[in-house]
């Protein structure tokens, strides 16, 4: 575990940053060397992701990190970290407040949402999905249909700045703006008593975009599998593009930016 007042962060997006289910090696062991040494030094180390808790838990046993970290945030807001016997729990009010903003969002936003539903079912390929706990979201056919969708959202979203959500390649969530990996990092860092300038974040995919900026972290860096938009971003941010995959790339983005030591 990191020291009680961690000095800085190392947060990474999971899938396709961290690990690669696809490749060879899935996660390289000497990314978690590096990070420990890293954490030995002051580091808190975080998972920033998409997946839910459980399935993030699910992932660091099924592709060998054998390491748990420092805080995981999940499903792109809710701020954990590990409690006795490993179980896990909400770290400071973050995670309560951003479930009722998201209630409320999902109420005060229901006919911008339906119109978002007609324009997809009506002029689209697309499915627009509906969870069972009231989560909304879109399956597109390929990244260029969601990209037109994306345009209509982000143009409605002028007249609603509450209006947000997180995209994955061709799959979609609507959230409440205000919460995602971005600002969820920028939390944890104020409840650790950090600053941007204190953070490192490394991802790969269109919902990793809000933490690589320096807003959030002076330090980024995408692996050499990062989407083309995410490598452009990442470089005009001054940022690091790794020429491995996944936790090769990881591996090199943390000499790049810790050679001299944090």
């Amino acid at each position: 575990m990191a020291a009680r007042k961690p000095t800085f962060i190392l947060c990474f997006d999971f899938d396709g940053t961290l690990v690669n289910p696809e490749g060879t090696p899935v996660f390289h062991p000497g990314l978690g060397q590096m990070i420990q040494q890293l954490r030995q030094q002051g580091a808190a180390w975080v998972i920033n992701t998409g997946r839910s808790l459980a399935q993030t838990l699910q992932g660091i046993g099924q592709h060998g990190l054998f390491m748990e970290p420092d805080y995981i945030v999940a499903q792109e807001c809710d701020i954990y970290q590990p409690g006795f016997f490993s179980k896990w729990k909400d770290f400071g009010p973050w995670n309560s407040k951003a479930r009722k903003d998201h209630r409320h969002f999902m109420r005060d936003h229901r006919k911008i949402l339906d119109a978002i539903r007609h324009k997809v079912e009506s002029e689209s390929h697309a499915e627009f999905l509906e969870g069972d706990f009231g989560e909304l979201g879109i399956v597109a056919t390929t990244n260029e249909e969601l990209d037109v969708l994306c345009a209509y959202i982000d143009a409605l979203a002028k007249q609603s700045p509450d209006l947000g959500y997180h995209r994955n390649g061709i799959y979609l969530r609507f959230s409440h703006a205000g919460y995602s990996k971005g600002t969820a990092l920028g939390e944890l860092s104020r409840l650790l008593g950090l600053d941007a300038s204190r953070c490192f974040a490394g991802g790969d995919n269109f919902n990793d975009l809000s933490m690589l900026t320096p807003r959030f972290a002076r330090q980024i860096a995408c692996p050499s599998n990062a989407l083309e938009p995410v490598k452009t971003i990442v470089r005009g941010h001054g940022g690091f593009v790794a020429n491995r995959p996944a936790s090769e790339g990881m591996m090199e983005a943390l000499t790049h930016f810790f050679r001299s030591g944090a």
